[in-house]
């Protein structure tokens, strides 16, 4: 393979993470909004749900499981969220900030997004990277790219 060089990536260090974190927290107090509960979209969305949490000094955390689902070796458009989901009456006129680590396509944004809107007061959404394509725009993004994302927790090999 002499010659060829790999796509070029993002690569996200967990130092940078911190960062990213900080920064992210900081355009959401600026802007004015002050989040009842930081709703996380599992996995990736987790890390940065929880340090958005102690940032903005909010302890009011719950995460949701979003996949799409599945066939025998076909994936669907349509994402699903596993059990257990918030209940829709927990969430009922609260603001909620909705945290992920990438809009990607933007369509696992958008299920939550649905999820939550006919019960709560405000919803926004928080990512770190945001892809030039995603249907659902961020509230709030610590960058933009149409590059791969190397995540610091997903780019090693697991461990079993």
């Amino acid at each position: 393979m002499a010659g060829m060089t790999a796509p070029e990536r993002e690569v996200l260090t967990y130092e940078l993470f911190g960062t990213a974190v900080r920064d992210l927290a900081t355009e959401i107090v600026d802007s004015g909004f002050e989040p009842d509960i930081v709703l996380a979209i599992a996995r990736g969305g987790l890390g940065l749900a929880m340090g958005l949490g102690y940032a903005l000094d909010v302890k009011n955390l719950s995460a949701v499981n979003v996949e799409f689902y599945t066939g025998v070796g076909e994936r669907l458009d349509v994402p699903i969220m596993l059990p257990p989901t918030p209940s829709a009456v927990d969430l009922s006129g609260l603001r909620v900030l909705i945290a992920d680590d990438v809009a990607d396509t933007g369509k696992t944004l958008e299920h939550v997004r649905a999820y939550c809107a006919d019960h709560v007061a405000e919803t926004r959404i928080a990512v770190i990277y945001e892809k030039p394509w995603t249907v659902v725009p961020p509230d709030y993004a610590w960058r933009q790219t149409d590059k791969w994302v190397d995540f610091p927790w997903s780019s090693e090999p697991t461990l079993r």
